[in-house]
């Protein structure tokens, strides 16, 4: 009788607490068909790089004679040691030095141009240039193979590294300077008005307060280039001639040519240049995801 006349003395407060109490039924309903769809994407993905990995791990001996699915009884890293002793090393430098000599250089070009244009957007010049880097989007790298060829002769860099850095940074400068402008651009102006009445001059202002704000911008570009570059085939292939400037996307390609009929050596090269991928992706994405949360409580 008292519960009664409890609920009857406060209907509103009654009526809002049914609306806020989830319903059983929705709360217990499960959509099946996303969950099995997610389950076999999976198996799909996984499946291709299982058997990469057991294939790389057998004997080219037994590699048709056992089942592709089944992983070795005996497993052996022959296939690796073979694939580091065909100058693995060189081209993984090489690849090392192309990445880093390009991505470095347009990460850090990239967010001074982002600046200058959101900073000065009134001035032609600016306006100009950022035209300039919306139309490279637009371009892709095959249409430019032609023209780059030509210059890399003309400047007597061909057959070298900085042929392939030069091109690779070029690239990569225009998709950096569109997500970089645009977080640069979000900066409350307020921000930029109180440095300078501290003092502050446009560079103090750039390193100290626009860089340390657009910190997960420039992870995401630094990721998505290195990556590309890293990945990169056309240029290496076109630029280069000499086995000693190959990249790991072009000696694998090589290697692939050579030892065809041994399918457990290739696909031991295939991870090992996969591999640093994956460790860079896996480092990148942890201080991404860092950066943002700092931002978000910042």
């Amino acid at each position: 009788m008292t519960t009664t006349l409890t609920r009857t003395q406060h209907p509103e407060k009654d009526a809002r607490h049914e609306r806020r109490r989830p319903s059983r039924t929705a709360a217990g309903r499960h959509n099946w068909t996303a969950g099995l769809a997610g389950w076999v994407w999976l198996v799909v993905v996984v499946i291709p790089l299982y058997w990469i990995l057991i294939t790389s791990l057998k004997a080219q001996s037994r590699y048709y004679a056992s089942n592709p699915l089944v992983p070795s009884s005996d497993p052996t890293l022959a296939n690796y040691r073979l694939v580091i002793e065909s100058d693995f090393i060189r081209y993984f430098a090489n690849s090392v030095v192309v990445t880093v000599g390009a991505v470095v250089p347009a990460v850090a070009f990239s967010i001074m141009a982002a600046y200058a244009i959101v900073r000065g957007w009134r001035m032609r010049v600016l306006r100009a240039m950022n035209g300039l880097f919306l139309m490279g989007l637009a371009i892709p790298l095959q249409a430019t193979v032609i023209p780059v060829y030509l210059i890399i002769i003309k400047l007597r860099l061909y057959d070298s590294l900085l042929a392939l850095i030069l091109p690779s940074m070029a690239f990569a400068i225009p998709l950096s300077v569109l997500v970089l402008a645009n977080f640069v651009r979000d900066i409350p102006k307020e921000l930029f008005d109180s440095m300078r009445v501290d003092g502050a001059g446009e560079w103090t202002t750039l390193w100290r307060l626009a860089v340390p704000l657009t910190r997960p911008a420039v992870l995401t570009v630094t990721i998505f280039n290195g990556l590309t570059i890293w990945n990169g085939f056309l240029l290496p292939l076109v630029l280069t001639q000499s086995p000693g400037r190959r990249t790991l996307p072009l000696a694998l390609w090589s290697f692939q040519g050579q030892y065809g009929v041994n399918v457990p050596a290739v696909l031991a090269a295939v991870v090992l240049t996969t591999l640093p991928v994956l460790v860079l992706y896996a480092f990148g994405r942890r201080q991404l995801l860092s950066g943002l949360t700092a931002g978000f409580s910042r």
